[in-house]
């Protein structure tokens, strides 16, 4: 789907991109949000965890919602004002997370998205909503 200003969107509309989460990720993502927890860095202590291994950061996950607002619907100029997720399902390192929003309400510049990362089995990892303001025409 290309870019969108706010006069060119309609409720229905949709885009989605994938990512293959790697250790790399996850090391990157916990050293700038200073979150390195077992649980995300530490294979033994991980195994012991009700994962049974390492996870990625639920808010990695959510950080792919972003990109697909910013780069694709609606677009560059998107101004992110609230996000809203339940983290439903692990991620593992080499899980491949599709990250899908729907537009599901238009109110002037103020976008409503419905959110949803499924993993490669198709299953939901995360689902939520994201309000943006959408660039203007």
């Amino acid at each position: 789907m290309a870019k969108k200003t706010v006069d060119e969107l309609s409720i229905g509309d949709w885009a989605s991109n994938a990512r293959t989460i790697s250790e790399a990720d996850v090391y990157g993502f916990g050293g700038i949000i200073g979150d390195l927890n077992p649980l995300h860095t530490d294979e033994v202590a991980a195994a012991r965890s009700v994962f049974g291994k390492r996870v990625a950061h639920g808010m990695l996950t959510a950080s792919l919602l972003s990109g697909v607002l910013a780069h694709q619907l609606p677009g560059n100029g998107t101004i992110f004002l609230e996000m809203n997720v339940k983290f439903l399902a692990p991620v593992f390192f080499g899980d491949t997370v599709t990250a899908r929003v729907e537009v599901t309400e238009i109110v002037k510049r103020r976008v409503t998205l419905a959110c949803t990362c499924t993993n490669q089995h198709g299953e939901a990892v995360l689902e939520g909503e994201a309000k943006v303001l959408a660039p203007k025409g």
